[in-house]
Formats: C-alpha cells, structure tokens, sequence
C-alpha cells in the first residue's frame, strides 16, 4: 500500500525518472480518443491520465445546450505518438508523454504545456514571526492566515468577515475513531457533491494508512460542531505539508456558500506559519488560466510549480489541425501555461482582430516566468481556414 502510494506521488527524484520512463516506453499501449462536441473535434493520446485532466477538461469547456461529447476509443503504442501525422485527424490533437517526448514532436501550431501544475507557499520564518497575532497550533482562530500580505485582499476580507459570522475554530484532529467520520462524510461526500460521476479520489484504506497515520488531519467547526476539515501528507524530511484530501460535511451547499471550504486553506496557512512548516502543497490542477481551481488558488499568495512527483516530468504537446472559428473561439477562451524556449512556465493568450486576449484571467504569480500575447492569423498561418461556420444539427 506504501508502495503504491509513493510510486503514485512520491517526488523522489529515482523515483519520478523511473515512473515517468515506465510510463512513456515505446512498448506499452495508450488510449486514443476522439471527442466530438462544440462544433469542434478534439484528441487525446497517450498517458491514461490526460483523459481525466485534459480531455474532460476540454469537453467542459466546449459544453453547451445540453450536449454531451461523442467519444470515439481505440488505442496506440509508445512508438506511434512519435509520429501524430498517424493519429486521428482531428482539429485539436493533444498527446500526453513525457517532457523529452513532447520536445521532439512538431512545432508548427502547436505548444508544449505541462499536465499538471501545484501551487506552493514557502514560509520565510523570519518574515512570518513579524505577521499576525501569534495564535498559533491547537484551536486556531486565524492567527497569521489572515493578515498575511501575499494573499489577495479580497480573499482575506472574505475570510476575516466569515470568522465574524460564523465563529469558525480550527484544530487538529489525532484520534482514529475521527477519521472514518472525516473520510466519509466530510471528503467523498463533497467529492460526490462537486464532481459527480467524475469524482477522482483516494481510497480509505490508503488515507488511513498513509496519510491519516503518518499526516496531518484537521477539523473546521462553526459554533463548535465540525462542518469540514483536510487531510495532509507530511514529509518530515522536507517539511513540507500537502494538502491531499478535504471537504465539508456531507458536501453541503450551505457550507460551500459560507466559505468554509475556502477558509480550510487561510487555517492551513496560519498552522504552517506556526508549526515550522517550510512549504504549504496545495497540489494543483490543469495549466489552463480559465479553470476556476487555478484562478482562486493563485489568490492564496502561492507559486507555480511544477508537480514534485512523476507530473513534473510528462507533458502535453498540443497542435491545431484545423483552422476553424470554433478553434479559435476555444483558444482565445482558454489562455494556458506553456514551456517557453528556456523551458520556463509562460502564459499563453490567443487573440486575432475579432477575438480579443481573455486578460481577465490573471496569471501573473511567481513562477510564471512571462506573458506571451500569440496572433492565431500568426500561429496558424501555415493551416488552411475555414470562415464560415458549420449549421449545427
């Protein structure tokens, strides 16, 4: 069980190489799916694990008027993904392999982004001894969570005016008989609530095991009654803290609405400051700038990373085919991160005379080395174009 927890998120360095090498051999088989919806065609080949982080993300983001995607499966070996001129036409095709992989496919219309990005806060204890008011382990009321200047003021408003309302208290949690309570009705519950059939999660036996036994288990009450709380993995030897599983109860709607679910990540905060944490994981999500995940956890004061584990080193290449309204109505809607020349994160936003750069999507945190404004007439010069649009069925 330990095994197959570090194999899966370990960020040991031998580790993450062997994994990400297993992974993207020539030899095994990937899935190859074609996902029709939108007006627009889009595939995804290669690590099993894109299907769930990107390719979902993208029918998402093409939903409309009840539609739902048309899905066509079949599957490919290592060695084809060298080759995309073999894969389905399509007018977005997206491959997910390893860094090295994506660097030697084709550059013509295409980005090199990563699979997945964390958002991290390293506490500089001397910085932090000078902020809050010291209310530290054990029941916590904000302390250092709200005052610290690195998190946006909106979101620390909203914080300090939930404290107000509703007398929110936070604590950690040691004893076993706790956690059945907190795996139950506090994570899967809300999972179930937010994501619905696609839910990804942990299972129970691998939470207690791993990470309730040998982590960091909290409670949020209101009033006194628990209403949520989170689940870390703690690694002694790099004091960092990561945020794997959290909730509210039994996924309410009500507790959603109030900010709890926001304020478990201002307490994990003041509880670092405060217990000689080096660095808070908030893990992470997609490299697209319009998730909502990126945009409120970029909010929080925190970096841009790349994943420490096996993530950090797989990539998604990804080429438009076709020049289509729709493709461009997608790609200015969706500004992402991409590697640039340096293999530095940027942010990359599409515009063209018709469609002007969703700006509204921040990106500027550290880590994100740069902004690139991209001309789709340039970028995609070399495609034929197809003006009008298709009359939908």
């Amino acid at each position: 069980m330990h095994a197959t927890y570090q194999w899966r998120n370990s960020g040991n360095p031998l580790l993450t190489f062997a994994r990400t090498t297993w992974d993207t051999r020539a030899a095994a088989v990937f899935p190859s799916v074609t996902s029709h919806l939108g007006g627009m065609s889009v595939s995804y080949a290669g690590l099993a694990e894109g299907i769930a982080y990107t390719l979902e993300f993208t029918e998402l983001r093409r939903e409309g008027d009840g539609e739902s995607a048309v899905r066509t499966t079949t599957t490919v070996r290592g060695a084809e993904l060298r080759d995309p001129s073999r894969l389905a036409e399509t007018d977005i095709a997206i491959v997910g392999t390893s860094a090295a992989g994506a660097r030697r496919l084709p550059r013509t219309a295409s980005l090199i982004v990563p699979m997945r990005v964390h958002f991290v806060i390293d506490f500089d204890r001397a910085d932090d001894s000078r902020e809050g008011d010291g209310a530290g382990s054990g029941e916590d009321r904000g302390g250092r969570a709200t005052s610290r200047p690195q998190i946006s003021k909106r979101e620390r408003a909203q914080f300090r005016s939930g404290l107000r309302r509703h007398a929110w208290t936070w604590a950690e949690e040691r004893a076993p008989e706790r956690f059945d309570a907190f795996y139950d009705r506090v994570y899967r519950a809300t999972m179930l609530k937010r994501h619905g059939a696609r839910e990804r999660t942990e299972s129970k036996e691998v939470s207690y095991e791993v990470l309730f036994r040998r982590g960091r288990m909290f409670f949020l009450a209101e009033d006194g009654e628990p209403v949520g709380g989170a689940l870390c993995h703690w690694d002694r030897r790099s004091g960092t803290l990561t945020l794997r599983l959290l909730g509210v109860l039994d996924g309410s709607q009500r507790h959603l609405d109030s900010g709890a679910f926001k304020a478990i990540y201002h307490f994990l905060i003041g509880w670092c400051a405060d217990n000689g944490v080096r660095r808070l994981d908030f893990q992470g999500t997609e490299p697209f700038l319009s998730k909502g995940t990126y945009q409120w956890k970029r909010r929080f004061g925190t970096s841009v990373i790349l994943p420490p584990n096996h993530f950090g080193k797989k990539r998604l290449w990804l080429q438009v085919r076709r020049d289509t309204p729709e493709v461009r109505d997608y790609l200015v809607a969706n500004p992402m991160l991409a590697e640039n020349e340096n293999g530095c994160l940027e942010a990359v936003y599409f515009h063209d005379a018709e469609r002007p750069a969703r700006l509204d999507y921040a990106a500027n945190s550290p880590g994100v080395a740069g902004i690139r404004h991209v001309d789709l007439d340039e970028f995609l010069a070399a495609l034929p174009r197809r003006s009008e649009r298709k009359a939908r069925t």
